[in-house]
């Protein structure tokens, strides 16, 4: 039996920069099909489970869901999967409910350091991503959009916090 022995010395021979691809065991791998794509911005079930675990008690979950459903009849339906944060009962405890308005295109800003570790949400990623978007613009770094309910695999990493 032949053993080959490879040298790499280090270099790099002129061969085109790309990123590198994360370990298969890391990458969301299932066989399951996903009812639609997640809405554009959405981040990857292990983006959140990385922020989620290095932000520990310093997370901040930002729900841009309205409690009126005349105002948004779509998140009646996340709603009946993923009530909004209570306090009183320590449910979803990380979580505040702050409101995307479509029709000021803004929210009220949490109460929290700029460098806050943020996961916004929805019912599905729209408005989270509008939300993530506002959050930057006014100087918060480190936000997330994780989706809703409805991106179960995303949800399953941020959304008891």
């Amino acid at each position: 039996m032949h053993q080959i022995h490879h040298h790499f010395d280090g270099e790099t021979h002129n061969k085109p920069k790309c990123n590198v691809a994360k370990p298969l065991s890391i990458r969301h791998m299932s066989t399951e099909t996903a009812p639609e794509p997640r809405k554009a911005g959405v981040s990857s079930p292990s983006e959140l489970k990385d922020l989620v675990s290095s932000a520990g008690s310093k997370l901040l979950v930002v729900d841009a869901r309205h409690p009126d459903a005349n105002v948004e009849p779509g998140d009646v339906k996340s709603l009946a999967v993923a009530g909004f944060p209570d306090k009183e009962k320590n449910y979803r405890p990380q979580a505040v409910n702050l409101p995307w308005s479509r029709e000021s295109k803004s929210m009220e800003l949490p109460t929290a350091d700029k460098d806050t570790p943020i996961i916004t949400h929805c019912g599905g990623g729209g408005r989270g991503q509008k939300a993530k978007d506002y959050l930057e613009k006014n100087g918060f770094t480190n936000v997330l959009n994780g989706g809703g309910p409805k991106e179960t695999d995303c949800w399953a990493e941020f959304g008891g916090k």
